[in-house]
């Protein structure tokens, strides 16, 4: 079963990645854009014998320990299904 993790910076957190994102955008004329904000994505392969409830404490505990700086970023965590 796969965990996926996505990571952002909480709001109020300066980007400045997502800043020059942003500005190189508006320099190339995509000028509607209001807002620009980087994150990262963290996939995770867990075996088949665990059940999804352990899935998740563990990936939480992943997430605390070292995969999320919790004081600066937020996550998400998704366990897609086997197919």
């Amino acid at each position: 079963m796969k965990v996926v993790v996505n990571i952002s910076l909480k709001e109020g957190v300066l980007d400045p990645e997502g800043q020059a994102i942003q500005d190189s955008l508006l320099n190339l004329d995509f000028k509607t854009l209001k807002n620009v904000r980087t994150g990262k994505q963290i996939i995770l392969d867990f075996t088949k014998n665990v059940s999804k409830s352990e899935i998740i404490e563990e990936a939480e505990k992943m997430c605390k320990k070292l995969l999320v700086n919790t004081v600066i970023e937020k996550y998400k965590i998704e366990v897609l299904e086997d197919n």
